[in-house]
């Protein structure tokens, strides 16, 4: 059944992709990107503007949408940035903008449209997480921390919408090759202690980035999740998954263990 779906930051990564396909197969969608002229007429999907960590930008952008369609059937939470650093090496205002952005943003785009989701007594909000929202990596706190935020507001939203009919779900990807890692911010803070680790951590996560996998089985997933009837809330994709998240719950030192000698080795 054709169906009206929002992907945001839908101008490259994991978000173009998953808009390619969802059009692919007959949905009507919609994109966001903070530029949409960048990309007029090279897609086949409409792009409207959007800034997830601009309150003004999304108020203006909920009223554009809603003059041009009447329904929203999925909104699929895509928008997003990574911030790279040592904990200590990253300030707190970098800090502060990551979680401004991937999680508040995230958060009030989601409030904004939820008015016509419970108008219609139906609906599908599809948020993409991290491996790292369920556990913890060096060199990336603030952004596991702002994917850690997303998996606990998003499992209480789950309960409150169920009276009207609106499933939410997370889809948490191991790493995949996107241009995620280009697009990061870094810090620039330098720790003379950490430089030693901060090289080999800098190497443990070229080297993780370069044996990725292709993103395939994350857009598979959430075209899985756009057709199921009854979703589930949580969803990790890719290689290994499954046993981090049992090392790290009946293990954890095993799999703390695990990443340390992986970074030294590294």
């Amino acid at each position: 059944m054709k169906q009206t779906i929002l992907v945001t930051g839908a101008s490259s990564g994991f978000g173009l992709l998953m808009a390619n396909e969802l059009h692919k197969s007959g949905h009507h969608v919609i994109g966001t990107s903070r530029n949409p002229d960048k990309y007029k007429g090279s897609l086949p999907f409409k792009l409207l503007a959007l800034d997830i960590a601009d309150d003004h930008s999304i108020t203006s952008f909920s009223k554009q949408l809603f003059s041009q369609i009447s329904r929203l059937d999925v909104l699929i939470n895509n928008a997003g940035y990574l911030v790279t650093g040592l904990a200590e090496e990253t300030s707190i205002e970098l800090g502060r903008q990551q979680l401004e952005t991937n999680f508040w943003g995230t958060v009030k785009l989601t409030n904004e449209l939820l008015p016509y989701f419970r108008k219609q007594k139906q609906g599908k909000i599809i948020t993409i997480g991290s491996i790292v929202g369920l556990i913890g990596l060096p060199n990336v706190a603030y952004y596991s921390a702002s994917k850690h935020a997303l998996e606990g507001y998003f499992k209480s939203l789950r309960f409150e919408l169920d009276q009207f009919n609106i499933k939410v779900s997370m889809v948490e990807p191991m790493g995949f090759k996107t241009n995620i890692g280009e697009n990061a911010v870094a810090s620039n803070g330098k720790i003379d202690d950490y430089n030693i680790f901060r090289q080999r951590v800098a190497a443990f996560t070229k080297r993780e980035f370069d044996k990725a996998a292709g993103p395939g089985p994350v857009v598979d997933t959430v075209l899985r999740i756009v057709n199921e009837k009854a979703p589930k809330f949580s969803s990790p994709v890719g290689k290994g998954s499954s046993l981090i998240l049992t090392l790290q719950r009946f293990a954890y030192s095993v799999f703390e263990s695990s990443i340390l000698k992986r970074v030294n080795k590294a």
